[in-house]
């Protein structure tokens, strides 16, 4: 008898979908709704395996799935899953950490030029029928490239950010990261320094951490106020590694000159939010990997380390190894 699992919030592809057919029972939920949970609840109770996107994977939840021993999210981040109690429990918890690297780095490159270029609120006053001559300098943008770019999380995504702002834009790289990163140091001239030191040189300050305890609110308003004088401030990796208020505040006031924001401490951002009244704002709905492309190879990968992990053959992709040995 094939093992049952559950899929949720995941519009699988045809041959993906056959593939997950191949090898266990499965119970499909195209979304989560109030007409669908009890359900999904119920699906749950004989469920060895768990994969989706999205929602909140806690203690209460895992109650429910007594049989579980694997779940594959399709994303990189995982802050949404308990992973401790995963771990007690013996359940794996497998990611899809290498498929979005580059076109992560892609957007967050895109942030940094239609920041500096201020190109959203620029293609705005356009279609507001404001182009009636030449611009003059109060709607001039900042130069990017031979500015200094310093990245918050030196892994995958904050190497290749590296690699274009060095070869593509001559950008001077620094960096803070838990670790010293030696293949950065030698391949961009990337220099390691404290947060301060960076949040003080840095032209353009790119984050790109996973959000734990240590980063939550990583910055803040004192961090804001150690800023370059003109700085801007790009974020994809999650919302609450940023004080909302505090970056709100800082915008208005000029502390700070502009954000890039894909993440946000609430998603969807709510309609009365400050930032969407904020003309020196990009604002982007969370769309770091949302690419035709990128989105099928993640999908494609978190079917594959569900197979993996529920047939005892976990080589990679796995966020909590010591489950295994349970």
């Amino acid at each position: 008898m094939k093992p049952a699992i559950v899929v949720y919030k995941a519009l699988l592809p045809t041959e993906l979908r056959h593939k997950l057919d191949e090898h266990f029972s499965v119970t499909a939920f195209d979304e989560l709704s109030s007409a669908t949970y009890p359900a999904f609840l119920q699906a749950l109770q004989n469920a060895e395996g768990l994969l989706g996107a999205g929602g909140k994977i806690d203690a209460d939840l895992l109650d429910k799935a007594p049989c579980l021993r694997a779940a594959s999210t399709i994303s990189v981040g995982y802050d949404n899953f308990d992973v401790a109690e995963m771990t007690r429990r013996g359940i794996v918890l497998m990611n899809t950490p290498t498929v979005l690297t580059e076109t992560v780095a892609d957007t967050l490159m895109g942030l940094v030029l239609a920041t500096a270029r201020r190109m959203t609120e620029l293609d705005a006053w356009i279609r507001a029928g404001g182009w009636k001559e030449s611009i003059t300098p109060p709607y001039y943008g900042h130069d990017v490239h031979h500015k200094t770019l310093g990245i918050l999380g030196m892994g995958r995504i904050g190497t290749a950010l590296a690699q274009r702002a060095h070869f593509g834009f001559g950008m001077p790289i620094l960096y803070h990261s838990r670790s010293r990163h030696q293949e950065a140091e030698t391949r961009f001239s990337a220099r390691y320094c404290d947060l301060d030191t960076l949040l003080g040189q840095a032209d353009f300050v790119c984050i790109i951490l996973p959000l734990t305890q240590q980063t939550h609110h990583l910055i803040g308003r004192e961090q804001l106020k150690k800023m370059k004088p003109g700085a801007m401030l790009i974020n994809a990796g999650r919302g609450p590694i940023i004080d909302e208020k505090a970056l709100i505040t800082a915008l208005q006031d000029g502390t700070l000159s502009a954000a890039g924001l894909d993440v946000f401490e609430q998603e969807p951002l709510p309609a009365d939010s400050p930032l969407m009244t904020l003309p020196n704002v990009v604002l982007l709905p969370h769309i770091g990997s949302a690419t035709h492309e990128t989105r099928y190879g993640m999908t494609a990968c978190a079917v594959d380390n569900l197979i993996a992990a529920l047939h005892g053959n976990v080589k990679e992709n796995c966020v909590n190894p010591e489950a295994l040995k349970k």
